[in-house]
């Protein structure tokens, strides 16, 4: 995993890029986050979409909330960049709604959306 920090209207945010999955359950979420945070000091991150496992993509395993949840207790902004246009659940398109309408989790189609909405204030 190789980890960037952007500072963007004095907010630093971690941009992490990895060529593996790092997040496959709410246990690697939650080390991962706690990583991030311990190595970085950030609690605002852009992860790209093929770094979480497919299963989190699918709303009946539960996964994502669970895993989504866990962010915002431990109050870290989280910005999830990719393309979802290959996702056909109206299920999945409606919670990407909903998830971009609020202020602490963004599912984008690039690092340059991510960066704008997490260094908002």
């Amino acid at each position: 995993m190789k980890i960037n920090i952007i500072k963007e209207n004095n907010i630093e945010i971690a941009v992490t890029q990895s060529n593996e999955i790092l997040i496959t359950d709410v246990q690697s979420a939650l080390d991962f986050m706690a990583t991030l945070k311990y190595e970085t000091g950030c609690d605002r991150i852009i992860l790209n979409k093929s770094a979480i496992c497919e299963d989190f993509f699918n709303l009946r395993t539960k996964l994502a909330g669970e895993i989504l949840q866990k962010f915002v207790t431990y109050h870290v902004k989280l910005a999830i960049v990719g393309d979802f246009s290959q996702y056909t659940s109206e299920s999945l398109k409606d919670f990407i709604y909903e998830c971009n309408k609020g202020k602490d989790i963004f599912f984008l189609a690039n690092e340059k959306q991510a960066v704008e909405k997490l260094s908002m204030r």
